[in-house]
């Protein structure tokens, strides 16, 4: 009674606001207060607010009034600099999960697990929505419990097995598969967009997971064991490198769908993206020999690097580096996302060295599901030599701390081996650090000028 609600969407006009100062007038029956609400108040007219104006800016005792409006700016500034401003935020993800559980819970319901995360993604953190998509899933259940495809159907996400299927072909660099499942994704109706949502929503729990490992569980709040074990197994396939790439991928495809006419066309140009990598082989080049005569012809490039042993020397390894990077991510993207900063310096007696940018990429490429082990087999590949490693950083601290050691078997990364991967740093106050990197790195000669 002293309570009173008031659509302001119907209610604008200057007579209703004139009918609202009569009613103000009268004290309340019940309570101390009476208090009039103004809903959707950004919908009354500027004749309408000013009629409110004097009772606002002077409102009797017993009076108070509420005006609630998503939209403050369109409220005119005389009304709002009487009034204070309390806004409200959306519902913390947590927080609003804990509650629907408990409403599902007092309901009698039941949910599978992955149910409620869905439910409070589409909600965008408002309670009123998350409470409606949830008595739309109760009303599609023909039992107590929600199931979960069920659920994926209603509320128009992408099914696991389909995103699973872009995951493994993304993994595994297998164009074939990433069409096959983009022409899946059209010609079952999915929405391109919501699938680029959900898409870019799953690279970033990879990320999560691949960056905190078990400790991610506290932050994908709602996922059952089955689904976080899938999300480890999938993130144990990529670096974080080819993540973040990925990502930026599907943002941009995410991006330019909006405007697009054909989305289909957005879906493939994505998978083309992220499949450049293995589609850009640059021919490999012979290191060119000190003495050659004017007379003698030039070679033409061959195609493959050399695969003999006895040729295999530190000069090719710094011409066909890129091959062997690029040889290497067609095999493992992951191992190659730790490995494509590195750089062949020189190799002998079958020790191949490395340069690293720092320490913590050696210890990524040590420790990285075995990225040493691959590269070590498209060296033997494509030399037929089985090598050893030792690196060196360019920005070590100028304390030599000796990294393990990293051979053909994972014990190899003791320190007691014969052959051990010592952290060589080139101090950045030396003044021959330039001069290495210019000689050892880029391969150049110094210039004799003429006298």
């Amino acid at each position: 009674m002293d309570v009173v609600e008031i659509d302001a969407a119907s209610h604008n006009g200057v007579d209703d606001a004139r009918e609202l100062r009569e009613r103000a007038v009268f004290a309340p029956a019940r309570d101390r207060y009476k208090i009039f609400i103004l809903d959707e108040a950004h919908m009354v007219t500027t004749q309408g607010f000013n009629a409110l104006l004097k009772i606002v800016e002077e409102p009797p005792a017993h009076v108070k009034f509420i005006f609630a409006t998503t939209e403050p700016e369109k409220v005119i500034g005389t009304i709002r600099s009487r009034t204070h401003h309390y806004p409200f935020r959306l519902v913390p993800p947590a927080e609003l999960l804990d509650y629907l559980a408990d409403v599902l819970k007092s309901e009698g319901y039941s949910a599978d697990d992955g149910v409620l995360p869905m439910v409070v993604r589409a909600s965008g953190g408002s309670v009123r929505d998350a409470l409606s998509l949830l008595d739309q899933l109760i009303a599609g259940s023909d039992e107590k419990k929600i199931q979960y495809d069920r659920s994926i159907n209603l509320l128009g996400f992408t099914h696991d097995n389909l995103m699973a299927e872009v995951i493994e072909a993304f993994a595994e660099l297998d164009a074939a598969k990433a069409f096959r499942a983009v022409d899946r994704i059209i010609q079952s109706g999915q929405d391109a967009r919501r699938f680029l949502e959900d898409l870019l929503e799953r690279i970033r729990d990879l990320m999560l997971v691949h960056s905190l490992g078990k400790d991610a569980r506290a932050i994908l709040r709602g996922i059952g064991p089955e689904q976080f074990e899938q999300l480890t197994i999938q993130a144990a396939r990529f670096g974080l490198g080819s993540l973040t790439a990925t990502a930026e991928a599907t943002a941009k495809a995410l991006s330019d769908t909006s405007a697009a006419s054909n989305p289909r066309l957005q879906l493939e140009l994505l998978c083309a993206r992220v499949m450049a990598p293995v589609a850009t082989r640059p021919k490999a080049v012979e290191p060119k020999p000190e003495n050659v005569s004017a007379e003698k012809p030039k070679s033409q490039p061959k195609a493959e690097p050399a695969t003999t042993p006895a040729e295999v020397s530190a000069s090719y390894f710094k011409a066909n580096w890129q091959i062997i990077l690029d040889q290497l991510a067609k095999q493992s993207r992951s191992a190659w996302a730790v490995a494509f900063t590195s750089k062949a310096i020189d190799y002998e007696n079958e020790v191949l060295t490395l340069l690293f940018q720092s320490q913590k990429d050696v210890d990524a490429f040590k420790n990285a599901g075995g990225a040493a082990e691959v590269l070590r087999s498209v060296v033997k590949e494509l030399t037929g030599v089985s090598v050893k490693y030792r690196a060196k950083v360019a920005d070590a601290p100028s304390k030599v701390a000796k990294a393990p050691v990293i051979e053909p078997n994972q014990e190899d990364f003791s320190d007691e081996t014969e052959e051990e991967l010592k952290t060589e740093p080139i101090s950045q106050t030396d003044p021959r650090t330039g001069e290495f990197i210019l000689r050892e790195v880029l391969g150049a000669r110094p210039i004799k000028g003429d006298k």
